[in-house]
């Protein structure tokens, strides 16, 4: 939105893709629920074919609900277009897609999202696409594993469970040095805190399923693209019939508008929650990078102005019976997948299954938490009693 240059993020994400007086000063754009549109004339529906239609043709191509909550996505990162896709990894496999072909060479952060790491190694690999994993804290190193069929650098920062921080401009520089593409997982950092674009990348990708939506109810994932590369990316998502549901879309854009808020009680709270864990004498590591203690933090204040509340830690070695008396009791934790809703989660990691150009061995259980939007206070509280519940059961097995 032209009048909204110069305001922040924060407050462009409240008002764009909202166009109230074209919905009868509605406040929210309405739920489109379409296959079939209708053109009003053989003229119109002809020019409906053509790629520079700027109208509406068929669901699946979008529809004024999609619009909306894309053209917010791609003003918030300043991006030249966004389209939104069924999940996170959709946004992933689609993006990937879009920039390569069979023969082309991909390199891929070692930390990545683990199921990224599936679609390199068995969709992309099918189709003719080597992947080479490195070391996350390789920054302009990576130039030295350039090929000259070298297509994408795919980064993610910071690393799924273990949160190595990434120079991501230094690879991009290497990386458009010798004509290869940036793409990065944003999830993290979302365009709140991590201006992708201006950093060097050119193609973004985030799970919408996590703070976007913010309340663990919805599959959604969104592409952003510089001007160069969003016809391919939009083309691709159309080819593969990816598309996202009206109702999902809403969810999407009613998140969005507080997303500013969450995020900040979110990223108050884990950096709370980190600084309490790394004094507690259970506790072997904390892997967050907005802690001065991280071997990345200079990266990650030079680059990030702000965290969210996903982090992890830890534990020096324990039974098997202790971790999961700590476990178990949790009683605001919950144990599961995603996370970026209201609630708080922790689960238990092994990187060292997932590594294979860096290694992982720190012997005791790591495990990753989401600090959700429930008081601090009984956040620790709830820490504290797993905690004497580990103690106790470590002493029991002694």
């Amino acid at each position: 939105m032209d009048d909204l240059k110069g305001m922040s993020a924060r407050t462009r994400l409240v008002h764009a893709g909202r166009h109230p007086h074209d919905n009868h000063g509605v406040v929210n754009p309405p739920v489109y629920h379409a296959s079939t549109i209708l053109q009003p004339s053989l003229a119109v529906w002809e020019a409906s074919r053509k790629p520079d239609f700027k109208g509406y043709r068929y669901g699946r191509a979008g529809t004024p609900t999609s619009r909306s909550f894309e053209e917010a996505v791609a003003d918030m990162y300043g991006a030249a277009d966004a389209v939104a896709v069924s999940s996170g990894m959709a946004s992933i496999a689609c993006a990937l897609m879009a920039v390569l072909k069979a023969g082309d060479h991909l390199l891929v952060t070692d930390s990545a999202y683990f199921p990224t790491r599936k679609f390199c190694d068995q969709m992309l690999a099918r189709y003719g696409v080597e992947t080479t994993y490195y070391d996350p804290r390789i920054g302009a190193g990576i130039s030295e594993l350039i090929r000259p069929k070298t297509r994408a650098v795919y980064t993610e920062a910071p690393g799924s469970l273990t949160f190595e921080m990434q120079d991501i401009p230094a690879i991009a520089e290497a990386a458009h040095a010798r004509g290869a593409v940036v793409l990065t997982d944003n999830t993290w950092g979302t365009a709140l805190h991590f201006d992708a674009f201006a950093k060097g990348v050119d193609i973004v990708v985030e799970a919408v399923t996590k703070y976007i939506c913010g309340h663990s109810d919805v599959m959604m994932g969104v592409i952003a693209s510089t001007a160069e590369h969003a016809a391919a990316v939009r083309d691709m998502v159309r080819l593969h019939g990816n598309c996202s549901g009206p109702d999902d879309l809403y969810l999407a854009q009613r998140g969005l508008r507080t997303m500013g808020v969450r995020l900040k009680q979110n990223e108050a709270s884990g950096l709370a929650l980190a600084g309490w864990l790394e004094n507690r004498p259970e506790v072997a590591a904390v892997l967050h990078p907005g802690l001065p203690s991280h071997p990345d933090h200079a990266i990650w204040k030079r680059d990030f102005t702000g965290a969210c509340g996903l982090f992890s830690f830890v534990l020096k070695p324990v039974p098997k019976a202790a971790l999961a008396a700590f476990l178990d009791g949790l009683k605001l934790y919950g144990m599961g997948a995603s996370w970026g809703g209201f609630e708080s989660l922790i689960l238990p990691g092994d990187p060292a299954a997932l590594r294979t150009a860096t290694s992982w061995d720190m012997p005791g259980q790591l495990l990753r938490i989401h600090a959700g939007l429930e008081d601090l206070d009984d956040l620790v509280a709830d820490l504290e009693a797993g905690f004497a519940r580990l103690n106790a059961a470590s002493a029991a097995a002694a």
